[in-house]
């Protein structure tokens, strides 16, 4: 050493068993994003949130910076009060890429709910329901309602029934099974006096609980759940006699429930087992029948791809009570999704936006 502060670099050998393939890269062939922890995702091998075509550059970490985030939901939101299409504000929250972020959406519309009416409330209801598993996890949904539970004094401050009404978007969202019971308990042992979980604890203790909690919001802008569920079936299967398919569609376009499709996919299926049983071999079959039905209303733009892929996500989570009655129900739902696939009515893309892989 000459005493010089020059120290030589060596080059980075690949053999060295300390080699990190990282450390060789061309720092300028990705950017970090906004979050703190964008570096520390691509240093741990994690995939990059998305790839950058015009500058050539992969993106860690969310795409967005939470104040951007902010803004473009509460737009998605304030669009959806419009026009009621709940799978437009998934594909918005998808495209946005910052999963970081998603347990704002929850406060974020709760929030634009509380300041509007009836149908408004009636609408983020029924959006939290469409939002859950997918993109919204269980655990993005339960912080989600922690930050809003936080925040309540905040809000009453401008709506002073605040409490009340976030206590009703708390128990309607149980009965939606968009949060589990046991949050509320959870709650109760870390703030314990919480008269908003209170409040959503009282209205779930109530006699015919479930039926109050679906009208909570008053007539809002469609038909009760469970009025919803009982048309559904009655047209599905009046269907399965007639096999009109003009006839079902135009029965599925006056339900006016295009944020509920999922639940006429997931009947549809279910039905169409328990009329086959064991015996569904026949070109003739009802499982036959309903995949031609639901490739008939995607094709006709009537129900999205999106809505059959959750759909049948959500009857393969209870394909453990259907086996129960239909022990082939699990080969049955296979063939329905190959068919639909066969169809042109249901991508693999599709089905995991949908949660089906989650």
């Amino acid at each position: 050493m000459d005493g010089s502060d020059h120290v030589d670099v060596l080059p980075l050998d690949e053999n060295d068993p300390l080699y990190v393939a990282e450390e060789d890269a061309d720092p300028s062939s990705y950017i970090l994003s906004s979050s703190e922890g964008g570096d520390e995702l691509r240093r741990t091998g994690a995939k990059p949130s998305a790839y950058v075509d015009d500058i050539d550059k992969a993106v860690y970490g969310p795409m967005l910076t939470l104040s951007e985030f902010k803004i473009r939901v509460s737009d998605a939101v304030r669009e959806y009060f419009d026009s009621s299409d709940a799978d437009e504000v998934v594909r918005c929250i998808d495209e946005m890429k910052c999963r970081d972020y998603h347990h704002d959406v929850v406060k974020r519309a709760i929030s634009l709910g509380l300041d509007e009416g009836p149908r408004e409330r009636e609408l983020v209801s029924r959006l939290l329901a469409c939002l859950h598993p997918n993109p919204l996890t269980d655990e993005e949904m339960e912080m989600g309602f922690e930050v809003l539970l936080d925040s309540i004094e905040d809000l009453v401050i401008d709506i002073p029934d605040a409490k009340a009404m976030v206590g009703s978007f708390l128990a309607r969202a149980v009965v939606d099974e968009v949060l589990a019971p046991a949050f509320l308990s959870n709650r109760n042992n870390t703030h314990p006096g919480d008269c908003v979980v209170e409040k959503a604890v009282s209205l779930l203790s109530r006699e015919h609980c479930t039926a109050r909690l679906e009208k909570v919001w008053g007539p809002g802008d469609g038909r009760p759940v469970t009025e919803l569920k009982e048309i559904m079936d009655q047209l599905l299967k009046e269907y399965l006699l007639s096999r009109e398919l003009d006839e079902a569609a135009s029965c599925v376009r006056e339900l006016k429930a295009s944020h509920f499709h999922h639940e006429l996919v997931k009947r549809g299926v279910k039905i169409a087992m328990e009329e086959d049983g064991l015996d569904h071999a026949s070109d003739s079959s009802s499982l036959d029948a309903m995949a031609a039905l639901f490739k008939f209303l995607v094709n006709n733009s009537i129900v999205s791809e999106y809505q059959v892929a959750k759909g049948v996500s959500r009857l393969r989570k209870i394909l453990p009570d259907l086996k129960l009655d239909v022990p082939a129900a699990p080969r049955m739902l296979d063939e329905f999704e190959l068919m639909a696939k066969d169809g042109g009515f249901l991508h693999i893309a599709t089905i995991a936006a949908a949660g089906e892989k989650a």
